[in-house]
């Protein structure tokens, strides 16, 4: 199994994306303009087959099914409004697409995870596919299927099959997103302006891309290490190697994720294309629906357009809409991974937001400290189950934050308090509880980040191109490239 061409690595950011820049602007500036398109979608190809080029044909076959399916129902919104008679159903098209594009995933992704449980409940003994999971089917799985509903609501226009694959394919977001609209991208691919280099547009990609790409390889893959320790390699973690535990997978798991947004977003810039934002401060949020409004916001968008809304959403009375959030959430937990970890990560932000939602019926109001403190320490708590890959991990790491799995205090202490130790204290010195200085001053840096300064997408509306920008841009990024001797992949590759 060969590597990705990860946006943090060498190959991607010295040879595939420089080609790709130079060639994609000169065939524009010769004005062959659909030859610039079709090599952007192909350059876009083969850095998706560079991991395993088995899986090319199934994104060409998603694709090209999605854009026929998607122009009859086009068609059929049109001969609708003739008042033309057709063979099938608008709606029975709609479905049939939305069902084959489950079915695409669900076979890929759940295939294992059904029969896992099958087996569990039946205790019968049907073997595994070990199927593996094609890069990024997710993703193009949920934006083609807003694609299909849009074309069904009759918003979507007539668009040639190379735009369509240009909005699939389009490299920078069609791994791990975000999740774009059809009417977010095709206005720019087909808007000339965006077919001339502009300079300030590439100044501001290098910027936003060096500050993703410092969050990933020296923040993520820093709190990585310890994430992974403390989750996979431990077998108990007293409370502060706990709390250091699950905190580092925190970090880890937001400067990953907006890290790979952030260099995405530059990456497009260079071409002159605007992705929406994904991220907007999340652990500055003081309460969980605020929360899910900065967090993976193309997701939450997805979910509410077309998981909520379609549901029902609050419009047929409160105990529905508490079903509708719930469900919502579980189906939203099930996206990201087959495994009941996942869902029940889905379901206790589902949960959330239902209190969330009865206590402001109920109008009360929550000082601002404390609403931020209880919102970070339960998303903090929900991702122990996100990330743990056992049942069995995520209660390790929780009795562990609880003081479960023993409380230390230092001997001095001994003599006054000699009576806890029946209570399952410890007196020992402090040597036994790793949090070496390094580590301490890493999370004090990361709460700093995310909570007190502005975020890449607050300083990308602000740009304004001067020496200390172009200073802290190549900053981030010399930094990041000498510290690029560790590979790794971005968690959002696994969902």
């Amino acid at each position: 199994l060969g590597e990705t061409l990860l946006f943090n690595s060498y190959e991607f950011i010295f040879a595939f994306l420089p080609i790709t820049f130079f060639i994609y602007f000169y065939l524009n500036s010769k004005r062959l303009t659909v030859a610039s398109k079709g090599f952007l979608v192909f350059a876009s190809l083969f850095f998706y087959s560079w991991w395993n080029i088995a899986y090319l044909p199934l994104i060409l076959i998603s694709m090209l099914f999605n854009y026929v399916v998607g122009n009859s129902l086009a068609k059929a919104s049109f001969e609708n409004k003739k008042g033309l008679n057709k063979s099938f159903s608008k709606k029975s098209i709609l479905i049939f697409g939305i069902v084959a594009n489950l079915s695409l995933l669900g076979y890929f992704k759940y295939a294992d995870f059904f029969i896992a449980n099958f087996n569990l409940v039946s205790s019968s003994n049907v073997n595994l596919l070990h199927l593996v999971l094609p890069l990024a089917i997710s993703f193009f799985t949920f934006q083609q299927i807003a694609y299909l509903v849009d074309s069904y609501r009759g918003e979507t226009k007539e668009y040639d099959f190379l735009n369509y694959a240009l909005f699939v394919t389009f490299f920078p977001q069609l791994i791990a997103g975000p999740i774009v609209h059809h009417k977010e991208m095709m206005p720019q691919f087909a808007s000339k302006w965006n077919m001339v280099k502009n300079y300030k547009n590439i100044a501001l990609g290098l910027f936003i891309f060096s500050i993703g790409l410092f969050k990933k390889v020296v923040i993520a893959d820093t709190f990585a290490v310890w994430a992974t320790a403390g989750f996979d390699t431990a077998d108990t973690l007293n409370l502060i190697e706990a709390w250091a535990t699950s905190l580092s997978y925190t970090f880890q798991l937001y400067f990953d994720f907006s890290g790979y947004c952030d260099m995405a977003i530059g990456i497009s810039l260079m071409f002159n294309i605007k992705l929406p934002i994904n991220f907007n401060s999340p652990y500055k949020a003081l309460n969980i629906q605020d929360f899910w409004r900065r967090w993976h916001i193309t997701l939450s968008r997805f979910l509410r357009d077309y998981v909520y809304i379609p549901l029902g959403g609050n419009k047929k009375g409160s105990f529905r809409t508490y079903n509708n959030l719930l469900a919502t959430f579980v189906i939203g937990g099930l996206w990201h991974g087959a495994g009941w970890t996942f869902v029940f990560w889905g379901f206790l932000h589902g949960l959330a937001l239902v209190i969330h939602r009865v206590w402001t019926n109920l109008g009360f109001k929550m000082n601002t400290i404390l609403a931020w403190f209880i919102t970070f320490n339960f998303v903090n708590i929900a991702w122990i189950f996100f990330r743990a890959k056992e049942w069995d991990d995520a209660i390790k790491v929780l009795k562990g934050m609880f003081g479960m799995s023993g409380l230390q205090l230092h001997p001095i202490f001994a003599s006054k308090l000699a009576f806890l130790e029946k209570y399952g204290v410890i007196f020992h010195p402090f040597d036994t509880i790793h949090l070496p200085l390094a580590e301490t001053l890493w999370f004090i840096f990361a709460f700093i980040l995310v909570l007190f300064f502005k975020n890449s997408m607050e300083k990308r509306d602000s740009f304004k191109p001067n020496y200390k920008l172009a200073f802290l841009t190549a900053f981030c990024f010399i930094f990041a490239i000498l510290s690029l001797n560790k590979v790794s992949e971005f968690l959002y590759f696994n969902f």
